[in-house]
């Protein structure tokens, strides 16, 4: 069995995410969604409530789980026996930053690897940040975010 483990903070899950979360469980027995909670981090929607739209967006995907951790990601993989960190990414900024953090992991876990996929073309321009303005000036949330996520961002107006 091989478990990836796709690590973010997921406030809130988008179409992106899935996209990403949906192809990797094409590739690995099992995906695991992972919730990262950073407590200096200012969130939209708690710990549980991100747990419970990502656990709802993905239940269509039978081989994908979702956890919660608090720590350095890499520590959560190498005790869970993964075997892989998946890495979405949307453009050259996310690249950039997304080998700095696979490098420092490689030095903390050399046997896991990080493995980075890139977002659908038509997906890439979605992110949490801009999900969250477009909610907060009501505009349209259907093409970018799963529909119980559109109807959580509805009722925090």
């Amino acid at each position: 069995m091989t478990l990836a483990i796709f690590p973010g903070s997921f406030d809130p899950i988008t179409l992106g995410h899935i996209d990403i979360i949906d192809r990797a469980s094409k590739v690995f027995s099992e995906v695991r969604v992972l919730l990262v909670h950073n407590s200096k981090k200012q969130t939209m929607f708690t710990v549980q409530e991100r747990l419970d739209l990502i656990r709802e967006a993905t239940e269509h995907l039978p081989s994908v789980t979702v956890d919660a951790h608090e720590g350095l990601t890499v520590e959560y993989v190498s005790d869970h026996k993964g075997q892989a960190m998946i890495r979405g990414l949307r453009g050259p900024k996310d690249f950039e930053y997304e080998m700095n953090v696979a490098a420092v992991n490689r030095k903390f876990a050399p046997e896991i690897e990080t493995l980075f996929m890139a977002t659908s073309g038509e997906l890439a321009f979605i992110s949490s940040t801009i999900v969250k303005e477009a909610a907060k000036y009501n505009r349209a949330l259907d093409e970018l975010v799963p529909k119980n996520v559109e109807l959580a961002l509805i009722a925090k107006r």
